[in-house]
């Protein structure tokens, strides 16, 4: 029999790219199943690797420029143009993303996404006239008013004067001035496309999913949600609910409210651009993965939406994680097995081995499993940690 596996990672985050991780899958695989045949599609869903893999896709170029990061820093970011010059995709990790700072020097309450309207600026002033701005893996929790701001918008306290950055001084807004905003801005198509399904507030929003992996303790969780409550409120309440909107601390509320954006999921953009269905349709199995398995994994991650279509078309789907949190919410159903290869916070070389070598001790058992079964396992380090019955 001639076997076909889909390989499709998302990055693991701060340690891998989406292709790095791939190819290591790729690697073990290969060692273990030689006569396997291997198909690689590097994933992403708006988070960090969106502009890689929509190129991956479709035929486009970067283009590079210094922007502000997420404190003020400059940093070199990239965005994609594809269709000729028609279509920009921006990647707001790119220029206010997570990884741009070192742990140490986080401040979710001052950081500010700034430099990813610098980006819409440079594409709007390029001539594209759609623009998709991938949300995820973002330092911010500002609401987008940062970006708004670099497109001429200005947040206002009761004396006129401009709020600093951050979302934190959103609970001193009395004004928004758009009259100052690019004026290509309402000329073009703006979509955001979101990595998760989060709300803007409560216990799945921004400030308390999300706030705590961008350094924020409880007390900061707090104050950001009452800043950004407050900020919601007075503009678009009907928003707060809409699934998406808490995305990239708030930048998908703050884009659709005051820009007249767009929100859909990041997952179906680049899964349209990659042909995903028709390569998992001729997959026998689907081998995706990311850097941490927990509660957020199900909110509209590329994995668990790529688990969604290769169950819909009754493929295997296996999940290889850098590690794995047990926790209340955490949906492990949509996979057949669930790997925790054990590398959280390794290096870039320790990790490769060793989901290298996850790959391989998987690819061993899968020879033997005629057919793969549809038991569902969560493994660290190759011994069995947990099971159910689908």
């Amino acid at each position: 029999m001639n076997l076909r596996w889909l390989i499709a990672p998302q990055e693991f985050k701060g340690t891998l790219t989406a292709s790095e991780a791939a190819e290591a899958l790729r690697a073990g695989l290969k060692e273990a199943a030689p006569e396997v045949h291997l198909d690689v599609a590097p994933l992403a869903d708006g988070g960090p690797g969106t502009v890689e893999a929509m190129l991956a896709g479709a035929p486009g170029e970067r283009r590079v420029l210094t922007v502000q990061g997420p404190l003020g820093e400059p940093v070199e970011a990239a965005y994609a143009v594809l269709d000729s010059g028609q279509t920009a995709i921006i990647e707001m990790a790119a220029a206010s993303g997570l990884s741009l700072q070192k742990p140490d020097a986080r401040d979710v309450r001052r950081a500010s996404s700034y430099g990813t309207g610098e980006l819409i600026r440079a594409a709007l002033e390029a001539g594209c006239t759609k623009l998709i701005v991938g949300l995820g893996g973002s330092a911010t929790n500002d609401g987008g008013t940062g970006a708004l701001s670099a497109l001429g918008y200005r947040f206002l306290d009761s004396e006129g004067q401009e709020l600093p950055p951050g979302g934190l001084a959103l609970r001193r807004l009395a004004r928004v001035d758009a009259s100052g905003r690019h004026p290509r801005l309402t000329q073009v198509e703006l979509l955001a496309a979101t990595d998760v399904t989060a709300p803007l507030l409560g216990p799945n929003g921004a400030s308390r999913l999300f706030g705590p992996q961008k350094g924020a303790d409880p007390a900061a969780v707090e104050e950001l949600e009452e800043a950004l409550g407050y900020f919601a409120r007075g503009l678009g309440p009907e928003f707060i609910r809409v699934p998406g909107s808490g995305a990239a601390g708030g930048l998908g509320f703050g884009l659709a409210v005051l820009a007249g954006a767009s929100i859909m999921s990041g997952y179906s953009l680049v899964s349209q651009a990659l042909q995903l269905p028709r390569r998992v349709a001729v997959a026998d199995v689907v081998l995706t993965g990311e850097g941490r398995f927990d509660r957020q994994t199900a909110l509209g991650k590329g994995p668990a939406a790529l688990a969604r279509t290769s169950r819909e078309l009754g493929r295997i789907v296996v999940l290889f994680a850098g590690s794995v949190v047990r926790e209340e919410g955490v949906e492990t159903s949509l996979f057949h097995q669930v790997i925790d290869v054990g590398t959280p916070a390794l290096d870039k070389v320790a990790a490769t081995q060793a989901l290298r070598e996850a790959a391989v001790r998987w690819a061993t058992e899968a020879r033997s499993m005629a057919p793969p079964d549809s038991r569902e396992h969560t493994r660290r380090d190759g011994q069995l940690v947990g099971s159910g019955t689908m």
